[in-house]
């Protein structure tokens, strides 16, 4: 029999401090939707006591998931666990997650406080914590520069006072394979109580070792991993959901290891955190990336053709992508769209399948083959996008080797009335950008901006996305389009809406 370990996701809360992937509170309980389909044990949402919008962000979450359970992460203070256990006290199984730093540096110039000092911290915030719920975590920061004896030590407190999750992070990414499983054994076998409590990992990715950290951790007892889609966190990041899983999948008898996760949700969960946060996954990332089961050696090809396991070790189905591609285009109707839907692995309603269709017949007009990927952006563009206070009717733009400055003419939706304007600039698209930036009032700097294309072919669909900046606030914006100065406009627009939904946000706070 396989012994099962538990997924702590914690994207919306170690993910969400990556730079550039902050999420509104609506965009965070759609997350945490996915995620709960996606069967994790455990979603962290958040630092309710960092600030109201992320107290609100956490007690929505809590209120909107019911099959998983909802942690909030809180230092080591009576205000921040009550806080904490304000924001989840509605969840169907509310943790709270408290935490501590255990190593001599942290201690020292971090906490200015002495290894006893600590410990009573410790034993207080957990005592404290269980006196609220049965479910407590303990995460003992920065442990694998801890001393073991010392760490040995707060972990066994940690029990003791209540903790039935034991967390030892690898904070700053430091630890070797071998060296951190070594660390969990030495814990395993110390810590008196180790058997009253599940003893998790969380693994960053400085030194690119997050994923191979946490499964040496596992193959060492640890029973809990902590990661995030796509391993967005903190600097480097942290250990990858889908390469934990699909290593413990794709080596069954090598860890003998089991968990709760679905793996065909696992694409469409990482596409739409992409399209969230407004970064796109890089093709060579591993499981999840556009070449990750793409073969053009012709000696990988002759493999393939024979038997696919001469050069896959996983299926692109297994993990909710398309093996084979179902062309849709002008004549296929809607049992064809649903079927594709369906084989991406998306849960639409009949009202959200006809928006889709409508999006594909438009598209269809314009491009001759529409692909999985194709479909898939629709759907993230057509279903998962917040109402919007900016919308764009139409754009046409005039450009060329021409001595005369590319012109735009934009007409818009804003709040609800149509506004149009012509506009000149450098390019076709800075002449769209004018056009908008007229329309909208708004000018902020643009801080970047990438182009991707989504299929192949001179007709394929493009995807943009850009980074605007106005004063100290920024915001990310992806659009996709068959025409890419349309796409641009898309994105803009995005990420002008997402600047003014953090506004909206802002001013209902401060009432």
């Amino acid at each position: 029999m396989s012994e099962r370990v538990y997924i702590f996701d914690t994207t919306l809360r170690d993910g969400e401090q990556s730079p550039g992937a902050t999420m509104t509170p609506q965009e965070k309980v759609r997350m945490a939707r996915q995620l709960e389909t996606l069967g994790v044990d455990i979603i962290e949402a958040g630092f309710p006591a960092a600030s109201d919008g992320d107290f609100e962000s956490v007690r929505m979450i809590a209120a909107a998931v019911k099959n998983v359970q909802v942690a909030a992460l809180c230092r080591a203070l009576t205000t921040d666990i009550d806080r904490g256990f304000a924001a989840i006290k509605d969840a169907a199984h509310p943790r709270i997650h408290t935490f501590l730093a255990t190593s001599e540096l942290h201690m020292k110039h971090k906490l200015g406080k002495s290894p006893r000092e600590v410990m009573d911290m410790a034993r207080a915030a957990v005592s404290h914590a269980a006196s609220l719920t049965t479910n407590v975590e303990f995460s003992a920061e920065d442990a694998s520069r801890s001393e073991p004896e010392f760490l040995a030590a707060m972990c066994e407190l940690a029990i003791e006072a209540g903790a039935t999750t034991v967390n030892i992070p690898d904070t700053v990414g430091y630890a070797q394979p071998a060296e951190f499983a070594e660390l969990i054994r030495f814990l395993l076998g110390r810590v008196k109580n180790s058997a009253k409590a599940v003893f998790a990992v969380h693994c960053h990715n400085d030194l690119g070792l997050g994923a191979a950290n946490t499964l040496a951790a596992l193959a060492a007892g640890a029973r809990q991993a902590e990661v995030t889609l796509s391993g967005i966190g903190e600097r480097a990041g942290n250990a990858s959901l889908e390469q934990v899983v699909m290593a413990l999948r794709t080596r069954p008898t090598y860890y003998n290891l089991e968990t709760s996760v679905d793996s065909e949700q696992i694409y469409p969960s990482c596409r739409l955190l992409s399209r969230i946060i407004g970064m796109p996954i890089p093709p060579y990332q591993a499981i999840i990336g556009r070449n990750a089961f793409a073969h053009e050696s012709g000696i990988h090809q002759h493999g393939m053709l024979k038997d696919r396991r001469t050069y896959e070790i996983m299926t692109p189905q297994s993990i909710g992508r398309a093996g084979t591609e179902m062309v849709l285009g002008k004549h296929s109707g809607r049992h064809a769209l649903k079927s594709k839907v369906e084989q991406l692995n998306y849960r639409l309603t009949d009202e959200q399948i006809d928006l889709v269709f409508a999006a594909v017949k438009e598209l269809a007009d314009r491009k001759k083959q529409i692909y999985d990927d194709d479909v898939e952006s629709l759907i993230l563009e057509n279903v998962f996008r917040i109402p919007d206070k900016y919308r764009l009717k139409y754009l046409t733009v005039l450009a060329g080797n021409i001595e005369m400055s590319p012109s735009a003419n934009v007409l818009m939706e804003i709040d609800g009335k149509e506004a149009k304007v012509s506009s000149f600039g450098v390019g076709p698209v800075d002449a769209a950008f004018e056009a908008i930036s007229k329309l909208t009032g708004k000018k902020p700097e643009l801080e970047s901006y990438l182009v991707n294309a989504i299929t192949g072919g001179a007709d394929a669909q493009g995807e943009v996305t850009v980074r605007i900046r106005e004063g100290e606030k920024t915001s990310v914006g992806r659009g996709s389009h068959d025409d890419i100065i349309v796409a641009s406009a898309l994105a803009y627009i995005n990420a002008l809406n997402r600047m003014a939904k953090k506004e909206e946000e802002r001013e209902c706070a401060a009432l």
